[in-house]
């Protein structure tokens, strides 16, 4: 029989050097790898603790503090658990973070819109801004805000605004709301104008979009979230009340404070951060076509108008990506608060507990996967918004 020679040879390599094997090989050996490596680490670890009779575990976390703590949001004192400490960290290290991202958010678009200003002076003092903020060190930032801090007369002398403002070296002083009994029901009544609002946002959107007319949504939300809740405040008798700060002593009674530490670290966080988003505002809004602007202004728009409904929302799709690596370094730089003794994560939780417990691996652990949370979250909230803000294929 004579063979056919017109037959294909076989086109197939062999497994060995087939790609998608040899990427599944690769792959294969490197989890392997990492698997091994964290094994050895963890390991190791436990035979230098034992070693060192050093005890592992969390059951430290129940036992008593025996240490006070400078400002808390919940209730605290040394007699509570190392697990309180915890807590009390954490909620703190979520205030400066939360109430920075805001204020540092509010200070990089106005300072980023005003570096495009056509006002000479407004320009330059945006620009000054950013170059002189950036480029300080974030430390060196956080320990000369806390001197100018610090410096503040005392609270006999407190720089006062009415009987409700004060302001000292022991810290900033406002009055406190007192929520009585039916207060809850003001609260739902502020949650229904809110999913109004919500509602009557998107129905103006699709109205405008079908018909090109412009609803006034802002005025009449403004007036849904005022009256509504306002008119259920008054029904039910006004259930609330104020404690007012009053100088008692040597110090202030009532009201709420913010101390000089946390005063100090939020303004540091928020001038910092500031400068990096005003650059990337900046160059978002310079990202968009300025033949935008030009037909805006054509059709009659005047400037803010312009920046609000043409130019910002083209920006906001360039802006976010770079604002969420804003906000995850501002979270982070958080931890700095230790220098001034802010009572953050690391300074209550890494530092006296660690001091005082010695449960080293434990406590840095933990706070690892406590700011590995908050970084997730963040991202995946901004993650999220970046989507939704993201133009559609046709």
């Amino acid at each position: 029989m004579v063979e056919n020679s017109n037959t294909p040879p076989s086109t197939k390599p062999p497994w060995h050097r087939d790609p998608i094997i040899r990427g599944y090989i690769y792959q294969t050996l490197l989890i392997a790898a990492v698997i091994a490596f964290g094994y050895f680490i963890f390991n190791n670890t436990l035979y230098n603790m034992e070693k060192r009779n050093i005890k592992t575990g969390f059951e430290f976390l129940s036992s008593e503090a025996g240490f006070g703590i400078l400002f808390s949001l919940i209730e605290y004192d040394e007699s509570f658990s190392y697990g309180r400490t915890f807590v009390v960290g954490l909620l703190n290290t979520i205030l400066v973070s939360g109430l920075g991202i805001v204020f540092a958010t509010l200070l990089g678009f106005i300072m980023g819109i005003a570096r495009l200003s056509p006002n000479w002076i407004v320009a330059q003092v945006a620009k000054y801004y950013v170059e002189i903020f950036r480029n300080i060190p974030l430390l060196i930032q956080i320990l000369f805000w806390y001197s100018i801090v610090v410096k503040l007369p005392s609270a006999r002398k407190s720089l006062a605004v009415g009987d409700w403002l004060f302001l000292n070296n022991r810290g900033f002083y406002i009055p406190a709301p007192v929520f009585e009994e039916g207060f809850g029901i003001v609260l739902g009544a502020l949650l229904v104008s809110i999913i109004a609002v919500y509602l009557l946002t998107k129905w103006a959107k699709r109205q405008q979009e079908a018909t090109g007319e412009q609803f006034p949504t802002f005025y009449v939300s403004l007036g849904i979230l005022i009256f509504v809740p306002g008119l259920v405040f008054f029904i039910a008798g006004s259930p609330l009340s104020w404690s007012m700060p009053a100088l008692k002593g040597f110090n202030f009674r009532g009201g709420a404070s913010m101390i000089p530490e946390l005063m100090a670290l939020l303004i540091a966080l928020t001038v910092y951060t500031g400068t990096f988003i005003a650059e990337t505002v900046r160059a978002g809004i310079q990202a968009v076509d300025h033949g935008q602007s030009e037909a805006a202004h054509a059709l009659g728009l005047r400037q803010g108008l312009t920046i609000r409904l043409i130019i910002m929302p083209q920006a906001l799709r360039v802006i976010i990506p770079p604002l969420t690596s804003q906000y995850l370094n501002l979270t982070k730089n958080s931890s700095l608060a230790t220098a001034i003794g802010y009572p953050d994560l690391v300074a209550v939780f890494a530092g006296t507990t660690l001091n005082q417990t010695g449960q080293a691996v434990e406590i840095i652990g933990m706070t690892m996967a406590v700011y590995l949370s908050l970084s997730l979250t963040i991202s995946v909230f901004m993650n999220w918004y970046n989507k939704k803000i993201a133009l559609v294929e046709r």
